[in-house]
């Protein structure tokens, strides 16, 4: 192929949130992986103090592969400056990206379509969070007035919000999806939490930190319904591309939507690769595939 034929992806790494290692992860991942004889590949790095966003706007690509998590690279944020840009990117756009990354408007927006999420609670255990962090950040299980306390100070390092919800028991699974307009859901995962009551960021991003098991160990008739879940949360708010809905099986029968992570990990140990290597989808071809949706 010749050369001036090949797409050109640049791709956005880092950033000022605090899962600025992973996004690096993640952005090495996809550039090492993208097939060398369809891409011309690049990388722009954001600093933690957001130096090297200005190169948004002097970049030339045909598409912009945004690897970046959490907030300023996952929230909209960056979605506005490359729409400004005039420059396409993978992912969602900035509405579906705000939507998720708020898990306050994010639970209205469930709600309101009947999709179950956790309740507000001031019983005890509960679950504290910040309202706009990935990857488990800030978040703390609690059981008592003190542990209340120091959660919400852990979690207002974070953010100047603070969700405390119902602590639900009950399997953790998630499932992702790719698409546009007609989405197709991959095979569910079920986590079990290795060091931890629940699926933390050492859970995430420790060796051996967590079991992940797919497809889940479900029934078929339960992994549809978390499937048809995932496809319209995903729907709902408008995503693109991919993304992944986790959720708790409410009593190990009833899914309970957590959240949705519109740029999930991309690392070697992110779960979205491992669902569509259950799907099919090789490494370098899921990559293509998200690219696709972005064209």
């Amino acid at each position: 192929m010749n050369v001036r034929k090949k797409i050109r992806v640049v791709v956005l790494m880092g950033g000022k949130s605090p899962e600025h290692e992973i996004s690096l992860i993640s952005g090495r991942e996809v550039v090492g992986n993208l097939d060398r004889r369809k891409y011309l590949s690049s990388r722009i790095v954001i600093s933690k103090s957001g130096k090297g966003i200005e190169e948004i706007f002097r970049v030339k690509a045909d598409v912009v592969f945004v690897a970046m998590h959490g907030p300023f690279g996952e929230d909209g944020t960056v979605q506005g400056m490359l729409e400004l840009a005039g420059l396409k990117y993978t992912g969602s756009g900035v509405t579906a990206s705000a939507i998720g990354m708020d898990k306050i408007m994010f639970r209205k927006v469930m709600r309101a379509e009947g999709i179950p999420v956790p309740k507000s609670t001031t019983k005890f255990p509960c679950f504290v969070k910040p309202y706009n962090q990935g990857s488990s950040v800030g978040a703390s299980i609690v059981r008592n007035e003190r542990e209340l306390a120091k959660a919400i100070k852990l979690a207002r390092k974070y953010s100047d919000k603070v969700l405390v919800e119902e602590y639900l028991v009950g399997k953790e699974v998630t499932c992702a999806v790719l698409g546009n307009e007609d989405p197709r859901v991959l095979p569910v995962i079920e986590i079990v939490p290795l060091k931890g009551e629940f699926f933390d960021y050492e859970s995430k991003y420790t060796e051996s930190g967590a079991e992940e098991i797919v497809p889940a160990r479900i029934s078929k008739t339960l992994t549809k319904k978390v499937q048809d879940m995932a496809a319209k949360v995903y729907q709902a708010i408008g995503c693109r591309g991919f993304g992944r809905v986790d959720f708790i099986l409410k009593d190990n029968k009833h899914p309970v939507v957590l959240e949705i992570n519109t740029i999930p990990g991309l690392t070697p140990m992110s779960l979205l690769p491992k669902a569509a290597r259950k799907a099919g989808y090789s490494y370098p071809a899921l990559l293509e595939t998200i690219i696709k949706y972005a064209l």
